[in-house]
């Protein structure tokens, strides 16, 4: 006997049921959408550059640009230096190795280090994927290199040994992808590189890994049309496994930065030292000119842990979260200037964390005639 079409409606509706609103993929819809409080709550997270840019790890993460398309001199003569002649950015791929990547070493640092969510880079720029990815032949992880998924490790060691959220970085373009040149050569008019690279990769990395941030970036100075991210987005909200408790940024297309998507982050290092209306993230780094590891860093390079702290009460006081971040060596290594002050933080929040966890802004952020002087308050605490 088939069942009465008023049952296969009420079937096909179980978010309606719940109460749950649909999103519809237009950024009206989207950005009405409350941010789960979460995120306002855990206010300091880790971010974690590493890839192939971490075999040559020289100047910074944007070594294949800066060598081979900028050609800037340094890059271009690091190169002759050390490398034979015709040597590719992908022959750097195998060198990739992750011998000694211990993922639940990763995750005692980052619970050590007072952090309530670490952000990965699942893919940079470069298009190497950290986990075996259907939609990167060849230029991934578990095919070349490390031959492991490194997502998936990290994602299950920070899981089982940390109350720390798992989030993912995705790059949306590809520097050198021969699709994705093809379509900027039309202007955009074609969208060979999303449809088969860029938006089944991001389907991917949710379902499989789940992660409750998904921090995207790197738009190619493509609008959020041609990467469909509002298509993408309404998925995420409405039926993707994290769809309760993900959050996302802003960084989804050209002109959608710091007015459009989740949490704002408006630019690299944002810090407006005043209080903004929207939800906002501070992400910087602890080397001061590179995301990805440097073997040339000197220590005055590095952040001394005083001023990491002055950027974390300065970023809490106007309404914003913390995401500092380490570039890990090409041998799995988070460097001891990194996992020191990743433990000095820890020790600091450990004392001062009632003043920084699930507070919210004061009526004023600083004083005026203490200049370093910030403040929060938490809500029982009332507003005296």
């Amino acid at each position: 006997m088939s069942a009465p079409l008023g049952l296969l409606l009420l079937l096909g509706l179980p978010g309606l049921l719940a109460g749950r609103p649909r999103y519809q993929p237009t950024w009206g819809s989207l950005d009405a959408r409350p941010l789960p409080a979460w995120f306002d709550e855990a206010k300091f997270g880790v971010f974690i550059h590493w890839g192939v840019f971490s075999v040559p790890s020289f100047g910074s993460e944007w070594f294949w640009w800066y060598w081979q398309k900028e050609k800037r001199e340094p890059y271009v003569k690091f190169m002759e230096a050390n490398y034979p002649p015709g040597f590719s950015y992908e022959d750097f791929g195998p060198l990739f190795t992750a011998e000694f990547f211990d993922p639940n070493q990763w995750a005692d640092i980052l619970k050590a280090s007072g952090a309530k969510y670490v952000v990965l880079t699942s893919k940079h720029h470069e298009g190497f994927t950290l986990w075996g990815s259907k939609y990167s032949w060849n230029w991934n992880a578990v095919d070349v290199g490390p031959k492991r998924d490194l997502v998936a490790e990290l994602a299950t060691s920070v899981r089982n040994r940390t109350d720390l959220r798992f989030g993912l970085y995705h790059s949306l373009f590809e520097w050198f992808n021969p699709l994705f040149c093809e379509d900027a050569t039309n202007v955009f008019k074609t969208r060979k590189f999303p449809t088969s690279k860029s938006l089944p990769e991001l389907y991917e990395i949710v379902t499989k890994y789940q992660p409750e941030i998904v921090w995207s970036d790197g738009d190619g100075n493509a609008p959020d049309t041609y990467w469909n991210s509002t298509g993408f987005l309404a998925w995420l909200y409405n039926d993707s496994p994290v769809r309760d408790t993900v959050v996302t940024n802003d960084r989804w297309g050209v002109g959608s930065i710091c007015k459009h998507g989740g949490f704002y982050t408006c630019s690299d290092r944002y810090n407006p030292g005043h209080l903004l209306p929207h939800k906002w993230e501070n992400c910087m780094t602890i080397d001061k000119w590179s995301w990805g590891y440097r073997r040339n860093a000197k220590l005055g390079d590095y952040f001394t842990i005083e001023e990491l702290v002055k950027q974390l009460v300065e970023t809490v006081s106007c309404g914003g979260n913390l995401l500092m971040n380490i570039g890990p060596t090409h041998d799995g290594r988070i460097a001891v200037i990194f996992e020191e002050r990743l433990r000095q933080m820890g020790a600091w929040l450990k004392v001062n964390g009632d003043a920084i966890y699930g507070t919210k802004p004061w009526r004023a952020q600083n004083d005026t005639v203490t200049p370093d002087v910030w403040y929060t308050f938490r809500p029982t605490d009332g507003q005296s």
